[in-house]
């Protein structure tokens, strides 16, 4: 049935510390009560594409409830990114559950920022609260959009933060960033803009995982949501990973029964998902795109309205293969018949460049030499597409060739030899390297490639890791100069299929900027430093020192 539309502009909503939020109510011109979709975001309620929603579910028999967040648009208060938005969308979903027009029955929608709404609130435990649609969010906020692997990712945080800096949406489209990128010390990056973030100095101020992190994080709190969710992802994403452990996060420990029948669907996509068949400056067809909004409406037919539409007895995850640009149906994350493969790095000594003699093969490594180069903070190697936000204008997103990247002499190559037959690799990917360097504190950097017979050389996958939190993320500790450390770079999750005739190649070296800060090498306090100091690295990959990819190799 498709219903008329009655719209209620400006309603407040009260919160516990007595600040009202704004909200806009599209509702079903019908006898109700409906059941409610809830939709918190800061980026303005009045939008055309949140009216658009708001009148698509009304029509469609759902009560639909879009607010303004916080010290944002037309809602009362002090904005300050992530903190307040779990009481905020508990007591908005209590105050939902007791209107008239409500059926009882609260469902939850919206990407990025507005699915973080959706999972800060759901430990809270509204008695309303029985689904959610997170698209693009978090797991864990340390790891990502802030520190990965305590690498600053300044390319989303300076972007994001400054256009959400104040009630309104701001422009940030007369800055030089190339020049503001590199503004140091880090913490004055903000000053710098004329802008006045007290999230940004914060964000600075907190470079290890503490109660901070900790306060808004997923990962320590699946045992308390009992609404199941239907993640929805791309490989290309800044939330990639996360994803993926939000849907295990719940599949696994979720409090209700419900909640461990969670979803997840996954495609080639950056951060706005399923806008077009090309991500980057690659077209993987027709047939990668997804009506995600149809996929959203059958969830809540079930949940909310109690529709038996079988979606529940489907298999709980949809991955894109990328290579072979195909959908397949899995029942788990990683996929059980994983074969965990170890590629090893070799080289005579000279990998640096795709011009270099790195190779990449399963054979362990014997006697070797090892790789050198050296790392100057004022030269960063250049972010060449990836998993990036939100500005792709600024900083691209999405895989690029690396060819222009592998020229140079601070990035060593290893590359397979052209395989056989098709490989595929879908699951986490990460690098194991053994490495040294003569600065006090330094970045390692590694990224996964597939390079086609022709030379180009598309990015799958990448990962860094800051060398005083290789040990872990709560008690940094600075590498010793000149010895060997062994460094675990994660490099997120993709789903790939190498052709016949590709080759598999791993990219290593110390920076990818601006998608991540530049570590000045001097092992001072992080964000507050405005020396540079150049590192001289080394590589190893021998007997003792293997080097080598753990690659998710998915049997044919």
């Amino acid at each position: 049935m498709n219903y008329g539309v009655k719209m209620r502009f400006d309603v407040k909503v009260p919160m516990r510390d007595g600040v009202n939020l704004s909200a806009d109510l599209y509702l079903p011109d019908a006898q109700g009560p409906f059941p409610t979709v809830l939709i918190r975001t800061p980026y303005d309620n009045n939008a055309a594409s949140m009216i658009e929603k708001g009148r698509r579910l009304a029509n469609q028999g759902y009560a639909c409830v879009i607010q303004d967040c916080r010290g944002r648009w037309d809602s009362d208060g002090v904005y300050y990114a992530f903190q307040n938005e779990g009481q905020d969308g508990y007591d908005t979903q209590e105050w939902i559950g007791r209107q008239a027009w409500c059926s009882g029955k609260v469902g939850t929608a919206g990407g990025s920022y507005v699915g973080t709404t959706q999972w800060t609130t759901a430990p809270h435990r509204s008695r309303f609260l029985t689904c959610m649609v997170p698209r693009v969010t978090p797991s864990d906020y340390w790891d990502s959009p802030n520190y990965t692997q305590g690498a600053f990712q300044v390319g989303v945080l300076a972007t994001w933060g400054m256009r959400t800096n104040g009630r309104t949406a701001q422009s940030i489209e007369y800055y030089n960033w190339a020049e503001l990128f590199r503004t140091l010390p880090l913490m004055d990056l903000e000053r710098a803009a004329g802008r006045d973030l007290a999230f940004w100095k914060d964000w600075v101020k907190h470079p290890t995982y503490d109660d901070y992190w900790r306060a808004i994080s997923n990962e320590d709190k699946w045992g308390e949501m009992a609404a199941p969710a239907l993640n929805m992802g791309g490989w290309f994403d800044l939330y990639s990973k996360a994803t993926f452990v939000n849907f295990n996060g719940l599949r696994l420990h979720g409090r209700t029964p419900e909640a461990r029948q969670s979803k997840l669907i996954c495609g080639p996509w950056p951060h706005g998902l399923s806008l077009s068949t090309k991500t980057g400056d690659v077209d993987f067809g027709a047939g990668s795109m997804v009506d995600l909004e149809s996929m959203e409406l059958r969830w809540f037919d079930h949940w909310l309205k109690g529709i038996d539409n079988g979606v529940t007895k489907e298999p709980p995850l949809r991955l894109f293969l990328m290579g072979i640009n195909e959908w397949r149906d899995e029942h788990e994350w990683p996929l059980a018949r994983t074969e965990w493969q170890k590629w090893h790095l070799h080289s005579g000594g000279r990998a640096n460049s795709l011009l270099g003699d790195g190779t990449l093969s399963p054979d362990a490594p014997g006697d070797e030499s090892t790789d050198t180069f050296t790392y100057d903070p004022n030269f960063p190697v250049p972010t060449a597409g990836g998993n990036n936000c939100c500005s792709p204008h600024v900083v691209p997103w999405g895989p690029y060739d690396q060819r222009s990247v592998e020229m140079r002499g601070d990035v060593l190559c290893y590359t397979s030899a052209p395989l056989a037959e098709d490989l595929e690799v879908t699951g986490p990917v990460k690098l194991v390297l053994y490495a040294a360097t003569d600065a006090p504190d330094t970045d390692w950097t590694g990224k996964l490639v597939d390079v086609r017979p022709d030379g180009y050389a598309m990015s799958l996958c990448d990962g860094i890791v800051r060398a005083r939190y290789r040990e872990g993320r709560t008690a940094p500790k600075l590498p010793e100069a000149g010895k060997v450390h062994e460094y675990e770079i994660d490099l997120w999750v993709t789903g790939n299929v190498f052709r016949k005739g590709h080759r598999i190649r791993a990219e290593v070296s110390s920076s990818n900027f601006p998608r991540f800060d530049r570590n000045l090498n001097t092992g001072r306090e992080l964000g507050m430093d405005a020396e540079v100091r150049t590192a001289h690295q080394t590589v190893h990959h021998a007997r003792a020192y293997p080097s080598h990819l753990v690659l998710p190799v998915i049997p044919r």
